[in-house]
């Protein structure tokens, strides 16, 4: 289920009639014998393909005094949609005293009356008697399936008739226009109970690939029956291929699957060869909160532990003690995958009670290094960020030293400045509650692949968090014959909530951020993923407020516009 929910940073319109106003003029005489007020809001939420109630307005209709007020015709207007007949059908729901339209339970809304194929007017004909007090409708939309990514969706109210009265708000209201989207992954999709921790890469070939967590039996963290699943898409995003399964380590050991779960899987193109990988967490069995592995675990078992809580992954090398960094690999453009490789031996301090993938994707350098972000535990279990990298083409891989060692840090994003350096754009704790001027993004930059890390100017000054995944990617694309570059960064613009999801675009490597592009602005859980779609679009993948995962375009022309 998807819950919109009352977030609401804008003022919403209203038209105050009868007994308090006056009436607007319709050619009728009309009598004042009630007051009803009549409010609108709008979302900046997108508007998904294969959804068939995507909300676009919300309306609030006030019956003031002691009469009911029957309501027989809504008048909306789709003026600003890039293409009307990317709407097949607008639909309004009644939802009693219900701010809240929940996607699919029908018992707590109903319909008003619906039109398919509207136009650039829509007249709703419907009947509902509106008691004293507060009620609400939605308006809702479902999509063509060849909507294009980079159209737009609006719908305003414009007019509520009702059995005494015709109550008009054309013109009162600013014009709101919603981003159509693909719901790549909704709640129990595939049989799967959750999907969650995306990453998204275009290959060599131009494909996106699009990885998540497949948490097949309910939406918590590891330790579950989680399994990295994978979308593919050839044309840009538009469509997307069948559920594949990348990485799945079944009933390892002889327990049940729901004991071998991976998860946090980061997502890396060697732009040299013909080889990608998947980076993921795999977790076998449990530890109990003083780190002793639990015996006897059954399928009708309910331990559970997680590798970042207590004492959930511990010092050593044994999949017993630790919690292992997996990959796997695919050389014909992600249709198939390989066998999990354990490469936890190669990149781990013993020491250390962890080291796992930082969810998202990797990059390939200048020279040809392959880099993943990484997240670990050090040896007093504290939480650190660093990067974990491959010189020989992925054979063998090297950790490097923590970014930052005062500050407890974990998922972070790296991209390659124009100077070959190495950015760490990094999720820290300090910010969990903070909502002073220094909660920001904790950000290092490295000149010898890790070795040593140096703050960035910007390090806790700049891109506020709620403490929660980040994207960081760098854009290359052409501009009147010479190659340009520029930083984005995506997550949940907020400092105390996962909302208002948006992208940011830097043209000077990450010294200032001069806008954002608002995609979500209600609560999900944030997490999100960028990648170049071609040289004139960028994508993102993110957990969405309408789906557990959607993918939105944007144009190179709509960042660069100032």
């Amino acid at each position: 289920m998807q819950i919109l929910k009352k977030y609401i940073r804008k003022p919403v319109q209203s038209v105050l009639v009868a007994g308090v106003g006056f009436l607007p003029f319709t050619g009728n005489a009309q009598s004042l014998v009630s007051s009803v007020n009549v409010d609108q809001a709008q979302f900046q939420i997108p508007v998904l393909i294969d959804r068939n109630d995507n909300p676009l307005v919300r309306i609030k209709v006030t019956v003031n005094g002691n009469e009911n007020h029957r309501l027989k015709q809504l008048v909306l207007s789709t003026q600003g949609t890039t293409s009307v007949k990317d709407i097949t059908a607008i639909q309004v729901y009644y939802c009693g005293d219900d701010t809240l339209f929940n996607s699919g339970q029908q018992s707590e809304k109903k319909l008003f009356g619906e039109a398919a194929n509207p136009g650039s007017k829509v007249i709703i004909k419907g009947s509902v008697e509106l008691s004293p007090g507060v009620h609400y409708f939605w308006v809702t939309c479902a999509l063509s399936n060849q909507a294009d990514l980079l159209d737009k969706v609006s719908c305003q109210l414009i007019e509520a008739q009702f059995a005494d009265e015709t109550i008009s708000l054309a013109g009162k209201s600013r014009v709101l226009s919603q981003r159509i989207g693909v719901a790549v992954r909704q709640h129990m999709a595939d049989g799967i109970h959750t999907s969650r921790i995306p990453g998204l890469a275009v290959t060599n070939k131009g494909t996106l690939l699009a990885i998540f967590d497949a948490r097949r039996q309910s939406a918590r963290d590891l330790q579950g029956d989680i399994d990295i699943g994978l979308h593919r898409s050839t044309d840009g995003g538009q469509t997307w291929q069948p559920l594949q399964i990348a990485m799945d380590m079944g009933q390892w050991g002889g327990l049940p699957e729901k004991f071998n779960g991976v998860s946090d899987a980061c997502i890396l193109v060697d732009k040299n060869s013909d080889a990608i990988y998947i980076a993921a967490l795999w977790m076998h069995g449990v530890l109990d909160k003083q780190g002793h592995w639990i015996e006897g675990l059954t399928e009708n078992s309910t331990d559970w532990n997680h590798q970042w809580k207590d004492r959930g992954s511990q010092p050593g090398y044994d999949v017993r003690q630790s919690a292992q960094f997996m990959l796997v690999k695919s050389t014909d453009d992600g249709k198939t995958w390989s066998k999990p490789v354990n490469i936890t031996k190669m990149c781990k301090q013993e020491q250390w009670w962890l080291l796992a993938p930082a969810p998202g994707n990797g990059i390939t350098l200048f020279d040809g290094t392959l880099v993943f972000p990484a997240q670990g535990r050090d040896e007093s279990g504290k939480p650190f960020s660093t990067i974990v990298y491959s010189k020989d083409q992925g054979h063998t891989w090297k950790t490097a030293n923590r970014a930052l060692k005062e500050t407890q840090t974990t998922e972070c994003a790296v991209v390659q400045l124009s100077d070959s350096s190495l950015m760490l754009n990094m999720r820290a704790n300090k910010n969990k509650g903070n909502l002073g001027a220094d909660n920001g993004r904790a950000v290092c930059v490295t000149h010898d692949l890790g070795q040593t890390w140096q703050p960035h100017p910007t390090s806790f000054k700049a891109l506020p968090e709620p403490v929660c995944m980040g994207s960081l990617y760098k854009h290359t694309f052409t501009e009147a014959g010479k190659i340009r570059s520029m930083l984005l960064f995506s997550n949940p613009d907020s400092k105390s909530s996962r909302d208002h999801l948006s992208i940011k675009p830097s043209f000077d490597e990450g010294m200032t951020w001069p806008k954002q592009i608002l995609l979500d602005e209600l609560k999900s859980r944030g997490y999100s993923c960028i990648t170049s779609t071609d040289e004139k679009h960028v994508g993102i993948l993110y957990e969405s407020s309408q789906a557990d995962m959607v993918f939105q375009k944007i144009t190179l022309s709509e960042l660069l516009k100032k």
